[in-house]
C-alpha cells in the first residue's frame, strides 16, 4: 500500500495583540474559502483537542463558540460537549467522509512552539498532524489548518499542556472565532 503524501505549506503567523492582525487573518482565511464557496462545497470544521487539559482545549473551545452561530454549508465537529481527540479522531474522520461528498476541511488545534511564538495563531494550507507535539501518531487532518501556539515545545510536553494558562487559550480561541465569523460572513 502506498503511503499518502501530505501537501503542506509554510503557515502564516498572526499575533492577536497586534491591532491589524485580525484583519490580516480574516483576509487570508477568506482567500482560502473562496474556491469552496464558488464550488458550493460543504465546509467541515474539525476542532481537535480535549477539555481535560487546559493547553489542549483550544479546538473544543473554538468549536463550542462557533456552534452558537449558523452558517450555510458549515459543519462543526469538536466542541466542549463532544470533543474530537486522539481516541475518536479516526472514527470522526470516517463519519465525515461518509456524510459529505468532497468537503473542504478546516482543522483547528492547539500547538506547542518556540518561546517567541507563544500566543500566536497560525493559518496554513495543507493538513496538520495532531498529537505530534506529544508523540502521538494520528491521521493528518485538513485542507487548511489553524493552530494556536499555547506553550513552549520541549521536554515534558504533556505536562506543559496541563499547566498552560487558560487566559492564553481563551485569547487564542477568541481571535480565531472572531476571524472565522468575519470570514464566513463576508464570503
Amino acid at each position: 500500500m502506498e503511503e499518502a503524501t501530505v501537501k503542506t505549506y509554510k503557515p502564516r503567523y498572526y499575533n492577536p495583540k497586534d491591532k491589524g492582525s485580525i484583519y490580516e487573518f480574516c483576509h487570508s482565511l477568506r482567500g482560502f474559502l473562496k474556491e469552496p464557496k464558488e464550488k458550493d462545497q460543504d465546509i467541515v470544521l474539525v476542532c481537535i483537542g480535549s477539555d481535560r487539559a487546559t493547553g489542549d482545549c483550544l479546538g473544543p473551545l473554538v468549536g463550542y463558540k462557533l456552534s452558537k452561530f449558523r452558517y450555510p454549508k458549515l459543519h462543526i465537529y469538536g466542541t466542549l460537549e463532544s470533543p474530537v481527540h486522539a481516541k475518536n479522531l479516526s472514527s470522526v474522520l470516517s463519519k465525515i467522509s461518509l456524510a459529505y461528498d468532497n468537503p473542504f476541511v478546516i482543522a483547528v488545534d492547539a500547538s506547542l512552539g518556540v518561546a517567541s511564538h507563544i500566543g500566536y495563531v497560525t493559518l496554513g494550507e495543507g493538513s496538520l498532524s495532531p498529537g505530534i507535539g506529544v508523540d502521538k501518531e494520528l491521521p493528518c487532518v485538513g485542507d487548511i489548518h489553524i493552530t494556536g501556539i499555547v506553550n513552549l515545545s520541549g521536554m515534558l510536553n504533556h505536562m506543559l499542556l496541563q499547566t498552560t494558562r487558560l487566559d492564553q487559550v481563551m485569547n487564542l480561541a477568541d481571535f480565531i472565532c472572531i476571524g472565522m465569523r468575519y470570514a464566513f460572513a463576508l464570503c
